[in-house]
């Protein structure tokens, strides 16, 4: 946050969250990452986007699973926050505290990403056996559930099988996993085309509830930073896709030549790039939900 005084207790490539006993409050930055890295740019109203579009999310889901979220409202946090009111405003979410299970919760639909340079090398995707004759933005005839690890910032994270899901977890929290993340697509995804949106691929992150054990939905959900969300209108497998998500920032720095394990500074972004990947988030938020954003809080 803006006061020098407010550390958070915890801090993610996009998110600072705060402790508060029983509950945490999750603050959604203007920051934007690629390929593991925090780019010193800020994206204008990106952690107010993403934070909106979670909720939309959080509520579709209702019926399918519990989630995390309580509530938006800035005016009910502690007096200590007031002052940071305005900018918390829009961007922060307080919700229940989970026990996070250790993996994000992968699902592709179509063949994109580190997926297809996995399937071109191996012929298969995280381990998975795919037909022969695929290529950029295949559609696969299911989805695929392709978890990996939640690695530390500056690290990456390790797509693993679902057998070794089951030896991190168990064999019943990991097809509670599995099954509820392609439910969850699956809805979305119907819902997302009737938007005119294709959900390429997304993550979902679950915890248990520490007094019921209950599944939980938690972290951010089918944001542009976590998803990738193409136009069906011109859709056609066998080429890239233009899309609403961080893919066009992707882009922008793998044309500069710069290779994210070298340990080099990354490119600069350009106006152009910041101001048409804001963009590019505002129009995902309005396909998605319907409504026209609205800042309610300052940057």
């Amino acid at each position: 946050m803006h006061a020098t005084d407010f550390r958070p207790d915890q801090q993610g490539k996009v998110r600072d969250i705060y402790d508060l006993g029983d509950r945490l409050l999750m603050v959604a930055s203007d920051r934007i990452s690629v390929f593991d890295v925090i780019l010193p740019e800020t994206i204008p109203y990106k952690g107010e986007i993403l934070t909106r579009i979670s909720q939309f999310w959080f509520d579709f889901f209702a019926d399918v699973v519990a989630t995390h979220f309580i509530s938006a409202d800035v005016d009910a946090l502690p007096e200590r926050f007031a002052p940071e009111a305005d900018y918390l405003r829009g961007r922060s979410m307080l919700v229940k505290k989970a026990q996070m299970y250790p993996a994000e919760c992968i699902v592709r639909g179509y063949l994109t990403g580190s997926g297809l340079k996995d399937y071109q090398a191996t012929g298969t995707l995280c381990g998975i056996a795919l037909p022969a004759g695929l290529s950029e933005a295949s559609k696969f005839d299911a989805p695929l559930f392709t978890p990996s690890t939640k690695a530390e910032i500056g690290d990456h994270d390790e797509n693993i099988s679902y057998e070794k899901l089951v030896g991190l977890i168990g064999e019943s929290a990991a097809t509670a996993l599995r099954d509820t993340t392609l439910t969850l697509y699956r809805k979305a995804a119907d819902y997302a085309a009737t938007r005119g949106i294709i959900i390429a691929d997304t993550k979902f992150e679950f915890g248990a509830d520490p007094a019921t054990g209950a599944l939980i939905l938690a972290d951010e959900v089918l944001t542009p930073d976590s998803s990738r969300f193409w136009p069906a209108q011109g859709y056609a497998p066998g080429q890239a896709q233009p899309s609403f998500d961080k893919q066009y920032v992707r882009d922008f720095v793998r044309s500069t030549g710069w290779d994210p394990a070298s340990g080099d500074a990354p490119p600069a972004l350009s106006s152009e790039v910041i101001e048409a990947t804001s963009a590019k988030y505002i129009q995902a938020y309005e396909i998605i939900t319907g409504q026209r954003f609205e800042p309610v809080g300052v940057a």
